[in-house]
């Protein structure tokens, strides 16, 4: 257990709250803590550039009056007289807490939590991790050439813990441990514009990462886009990688977000749940269990449990995600996508795209080794600033290769338009095995025709 562990625990925390509520005659209160041990590492050309090692602690309380108005405040003080200084905080601020729709305690935060088993990995030395991302700096600039700088690259660490305790006797704690690697390389030839590839892994445990992988992915993307050329505009099939389907999903993540749809913000409506969205053999859950997920939570920051909830199923929208406040309105109960706050924020958690049970995967035909015409998307860019998600539509740079019988060819500079609803009606085929990505699991994802402009 690391120092800042050993500072929070969940029943000493919920027995000091109660007692400070009493004596400040706060009937209704609840907190959020979390804390961290983190260690990262940078490199520059074979030498250290960055060593960091930090201790986190963040607090966030909850407290509200008789006339059930809640007052919010944050810390970073677990001693009995900062929790003290906080929940009077919190006691005073509800004053000019909301009076129309305030938000409350979630009636699912005393339900029991399902186990959720995950490795807890002690920390490595920074020394170990600094010689491991030396040296697979070393090997990625030896692969080829033109691969001249791995400008970004980090290997980082990190034990992490996560309480939530309430006055109706909610007690969470959750325990993790995580680990990345991060290298992405630049290549260089004379002549030509300089070109750029990276790849990222996750594991609960450095010693666990997959060095080899992310250097060989790294080093075999960036060597694919020196061969590049200019695209004709025009409107072309395309095929996105997992990553890049699930960055555009995950940018659209307002069709399916509760919060969204009250304020008026979001593409779909109340009426939209049972319509169809997307082709029959499409289903999209959120699941923050899913075994595959590293940093998988037990609870949101309201203590509600987590679990798979079905968005799109076969194609028809089933489920918003929702916090306390959003399910109260609907009627319906909190799915564990709640953060906690004086309004609570809704978000997504891990997306799994796959076929819909009993539904095929669309068109068997289409292959990325023998297709002709086809631009397949690898990476998206400029999500922040491309996407106008209130009204579905996206303009975004891509790294991607042009296929002519299946051989691929980089594409120079270009950029993919279209509306994500017209999207989730156009795909033709979900191709392969979901694969692994940080943001989720997804197969290559095949769409009829989108419209491709090259750089004039």
């Amino acid at each position: 257990m690391t120092v800042a562990e050993a500072g929070l625990d969940a029943a000493a925390l919920q027995e000091s709250l109660t007692d400070l509520a009493r004596r400040e005659g706060v009937g209704q209160w609840d907190l959020g803590a979390a804390c961290s041990t983190d260690l990262s590492v940078q490199v520059d050309r074979g030498e250290p550039r960055q060593l960091k090692g930090a201790q986190r602690s963040a607090v966030t309380v909850r407290a509200w009056d008789a006339e059930g108005r809640v007052g919010i405040t944050s810390c970073t003080d677990l001693s009995p007289e900062g929790l003290a200084l906080a929940l009077r905080g919190a006691r005073e601020a509800s004053a000019f807490g909301d009076r129309e729709d305030p938000p409350q305690l979630s009636c699912r935060a005393t339900e029991p939590l399902e186990p959720l088993d995950r490795p807890l990995c002690e920390l490595s030395p920074i020394s170990r991790l600094l010689d491991t991302l030396l040296e697979a700096e070393r090997q990625l600039l030896d692969r080829h050439k033109a691969i001249t700088t791995v400008p970004y690259n980090g290997l980082a660490e990190r034990r992490s813990m996560r309480v939530y305790v309430n006055s109706a006797g909610a007690c969470r704690q959750q325990s993790a441990s995580s680990a990345s690697l991060y290298l992405y390389a630049r290549a260089e030839q004379a002549g030509r514009r300089p070109r750029s590839a990276g790849a990222v892994r996750l594991a609960h445990g450095a010693a666990d990462l997959d060095v080899q992988g992310c250097l060989d992915e790294s080093a075999a993307l960036t060597i694919s886009h020196l061969d590049y050329a200019p695209i004709t505009s025009g409107t072309y099939p395309c095929v996105f990688s997992p990553e890049a389907f699930l960055d555009l999903i995950g940018a659209f993540s307002n069709l399916f977000n509760a919060r969204s749809v009250l304020d008026g913000v979001s593409l779909s409506t109340r009426e939209s749940l049972g319509q169809s969205l997307a082709v029959p053999f499409l289903t999209v859950s959120d699941d923050p269990r899913h075994p595959l997920h590293l940093a998988a939570a037990a609870f949101d920051g309201e203590g509600t449990p987590t679990g798979r909830l079905p968005l799109i199923e076969a194609g028809v929208l089933r489920h918003f995600l929702h916090s306390e406040a959003t399910a109260r309105q609907f009627g319906v109960m909190p799915t564990g996508h709640g953060g906690l706050g004086a309004k609570a924020s809704v978000s997504p958690d891990w997306f799994v795209v796959e076929a819909a049970a009993g539904g095929g995967a669309g068109d068997t035909s289409l292959n990325r080794d023998t297709a002709s015409g086809v631009v397949w998307i690898d990476s998206l860019s400029a999500l922040h600033a491309g996407v106008k998600a209130s009204q579905g539509l996206f303009s975004l740079p891509f790294d991607g290769w042009l296929l002519q019988n299946g051989e691929r060819r980089s594409i120079e500079a270009a950029t993919v338009a279209g509306d994500i609803r017209t999207v989730l009606q156009s795909i033709l085929a979900l191709e392969g095995e979901p694969v692994l990505t940080p943001s989720g699991l997804a197969p290559h994802v095949w769409v009829e025709g989108l419209s491709i402009t090259g750089e004039a």
